[in-house]
């Protein structure tokens, strides 16, 4: 499980604010996702607020509207599951790179949480819900938050 070896962080978010862009396709694992994502920016004590979008391609836009709006952190979460076109390799591709292109744009952190998948079963395995052994949602906050205080503490 890709989980392995992740680092335990204990993020003191106070007067940070992460903005939390989630898609709405695979309602169960979106709603996992969120919800950790959620309890991660409440137990630093960082200022959230979430935004849903139509899909996973749709998170990048907003994304680069957030990073102008002076956010310390994005996190961007999703899901794409396999199918039996290259439409996965067309989604997953401009996600990433989108989302890329944003934080090194805007000199933001960006926590990536989409989920890039085989089977439902595998996105609710990383979800965050009864039964899964990683909560990405969760682990993408805190990464970015993570992150946004190492680029206090270097300004």
């Amino acid at each position: 499980m890709s989980g392995d070896g992740a680092p335990a962080l204990e993020i003191d978010g106070r007067g940070l604010t992460v903005e939390i862009v989630a898609s709405q396709w695979h309602t169960e694992v979106m709603d996992g996702l969120v919800n950790g994502a959620v309890e991660a920016a409440k137990k630093s004590g960082a200022n959230y607020r979430v935004t849903r979008v139509a899909g996973a391609f749709e998170l990048t836009v907003v994304a680069e509207h957030l990073a102008r709006q002076n956010a310390d952190a994005i996190v961007a979460l999703g899901v794409v599951i396999q199918g039996e076109t290259p439409h996965f390799e067309y989604v997953c591709n401009s996600v990433t790179d989108g989302l890329t292109a944003v934080a090194r744009e805007h000199v933001i952190p960006v926590g990536f949480g989409v989920l890039t998948v085989d089977t439902v079963e595998q996105a609710l395995a990383r979800a965050g819900v009864e039964g899964s052994v990683e909560d990405k949602g969760a682990e993408s906050v805190e990464a970015a938050l993570a992150t946004a205080l190492t680029l206090r503490e270097l300004a």
